[in-house]
């Protein structure tokens, strides 16, 4: 069974996927969107929900700090109730708070990656350490 990852933002979706067994998590791509047109990325969505033949979704909910839900985190849950709406199947909201600054910090201090080039991978990253640390907390 393979899980789909998305990191949600105003402009795009960073996708990652697991692998078969759910162990870990690999980035696929960025897909862009835009809100004001109702274009959600998901036509891309779809096909790579069948190429990976993915049975759920974790989407990565921006709580604020003090544990509130904000406009990004009700962003994040309305695309997740069209994704259960397209897709007709689970989502799962995953606490993804720090996760791009996370992903940041693994850019920097591991590849030593430009600031241009990490603007280009960032999403999809985030999507990875959102899916990653949910895998890793129902393994326990």
């Amino acid at each position: 069974m393979r899980t789909m990852g998305l990191d949600v933002g105003s402009k795009t979706v960073g996708v990652a996927v697991s692998d078969p067994l759910g162990w870990t998590a690999q980035g696929i791509e960025i897909i862009p969107i835009n809100e004001e047109e109702g274009e959600f990325g998901f036509a891309r969505l779809k096909e790579l929900v069948e190429q990976y033949e993915v049975e759920q979704f974790v989407v990565g909910l921006p709580k604020n700090m003090n544990n509130s839900i904000g406009p990004r985190a009700e962003a994040s849950m309305n695309y997740g109730k069209k994704l259960e709406e397209s897709y007709q199947l689970p989502v799962i909201y995953q606490d993804e708070r720090l996760s791009t600054v996370q992903a940041e910090r693994m850019l920097v201090e591991q590849a030593d990656t430009s600031r241009k080039k990490r603007k280009k991978v960032i999403d999809k990253l985030a999507a990875v350490v959102i899916l990653q640390n949910y895998l890793d907390a129902v393994a326990k």
